[in-house]
């Protein structure tokens, strides 16, 4: 073969999209649509439809740049097998993989404390408006679901892991099936709200805090940093050695922008129908009543009066039951991510270390015992779902997701290459906007 058929050839491989490419972009997609989705339409359609065209239009700049800064941290390291907790101990020293140990835990941790809330209220709602039943004490609720929920893990890891990644795809089907379906009954109530002379950019309700508290929400429910480290590895032992790194970073992000596009198609499809279907005063009662807008759509079509169409009442049923599967699936998948990290923390600290001290049974049983006892607490407790999300979640996501990122590329030399870009300083701005957002709930 000559040197030119060799270049050519070896363009027509650096340029073809594989089998593997794809699944990543739908896994990534998929791990991004959990419940979280479910509370967006509320904080995004609760300032009206200004703010929430603003929103549209940062939605994909927020999720592909954000994801694409994390996948160049976890690009630069030197062992193509590394994980992000590596690489950050490459860059950073011992010290590092403390802190991103930490990090990844208080990332997940209050998202399942969130969770715990979420099924409560959904689990309740549905008890009392669907099926018309007695109130139940909130804390035998929570408890008793939390119980069920740890008794599935303990004795049924393996399978819970099988089922939850065969719920993925039949709940994003039910969002674009419900988006879809809810067409027919639109109204115009949030277009003619809007007043020109009324509109306000400053102050508390104004256009630019809407879309600053908006911004959180997004960075929660545009989420799929969890598996970022994992994608990174994979496509690093795939590509990297054939042709090279700055490829692979290439390839990256195009799997990233594709996967964006998919998870922002869908979730503002599913906000825009929502809001065109309900009204921002509606928007306001479901944040009021601390549950998602799933169960909120469930007891508005059953409060219907007339004769209902037969998607009203299977709305009226379905829609609880969609967002409990969705709450399990988004319960189960992080608890993993918080059982490990956990672990972690408490072998470092508690036993210096050595794993031959303790069993993986007590490490797991230690760990599940803080879990669900802090996460009952809280679902006791029912703090509000967006406020704990604006004021913890989305903060700690944000450090792990856009600063963390930041301060490796104007740090690490392996990443020089990447300073002085103006995505930079969106990403930046981003993730200090989101965790101002501290400032803003105590202030």
């Amino acid at each position: 073969m000559s040197t030119t058929e060799s270049i050519a050839s070896s363009q027509t491989s650096l340029s073809s999209w594989r089998k593997s490419d794809t699944t990543w972009t739908l896994g990534l997609f998929g791990t991004a649509i959990g419940a979280g989705v479910l509370f967006f339409p509320i904080r995004a359609g609760f300032g009206g439809l200004i703010p929430i065209l603003v929103m549209l239009v940062l939605a994909y700049p927020i999720a592909f740049y954000c994801h694409r800064a994390l996948a160049r941290l976890c690009l630069s390291g030197a062992n193509p097998s590394g994980n992000i907790t590596e690489t950050v101990e490459e860059h950073f020293g011992k010290t590092g993989g403390v802190v991103i140990t930490f990090l990844y835990f208080f990332a997940i941790c209050p998202l399942l404390w969130i969770y715990g809330v979420t099924i409560t209220n959904t689990f309740m709602t549905f008890w009392e408006n669907q099926l018309q039943m007695p109130a139940l004490n909130r804390g035998v609720v929570a408890l008793l679901l939390l119980l069920l929920m740890a008794f599935v893990i303990w004795f049924g890891k393996d399978l819970m892991v099988k089922v939850m990644s065969y719920l993925v795809w039949p709940f994003i089907a039910s969002l674009v099936v419900i988006s879809l379906s809810l067409i027919p009954y639109w109204n115009s109530a949030v277009i003619d709200q809007v007043n020109l002379s009324d509109i306000a950019l400053t102050g508390h309700d104004g256009i630019l805090v809407t879309v600053w508290l908006g911004i959180s929400i997004m960075v929660f429910s545009f989420n799929f940093s969890p598996i970022v480290s994992s994608f990174v590895v994979s496509k690093r032992e795939e590509y990297e050695a054939q042709f090279g790194r700055e490829y692979t970073e290439r390839k990256c992000s195009q799997i990233i922008s594709r996967a964006s596009m998919l998870m922002v198609a869908v979730v503002m499809f599913f906000a825009f129908s929502c809001l065109f279907t309900l009204s921002p005063q509606n928007m306001a009662d479901a944040k009021a009543q601390n549950i998602p807008v799933l169960s909120y759509l469930a007891n508005h079509f059953a409060s219907m009066s007339g004769t209902k169409s037969t998607f009203a009442t299977l709305l009226e049923y379905g829609a609880s039951i969609i967002a409990l599967v969705a709450i399990f699936k988004s319960f189960f998948g992080h608890y993993l991510g918080t059982l490990e990290g956990l672990n972690g923390l408490i072998l470092r600290f508690g036993y210096k270390g050595d794993k031959t001290r303790v069993s993986s049974g007590k490490l797991n049983t230690l760990s599940m015992v803080f879990i669900m006892g802090s996460t009952w607490v809280v679902a006791y407790a029912n703090p509000n779902i967006l406020d704990l999300i604006e004021a913890m979640g989305a903060p700690i996501i944000a450090s792990l997701l856009c600063l963390l990122p930041m301060y490796a590329i104007r740090k690490a030399p392996s990443l020089a290459k990447y300073r002085g870009r103006l995505d930079n300083l969106f990403v930046t701005a981003i993730g200090l906007l989101t965790i101002l957002n501290i400032a803003f709930k105590l202030f």
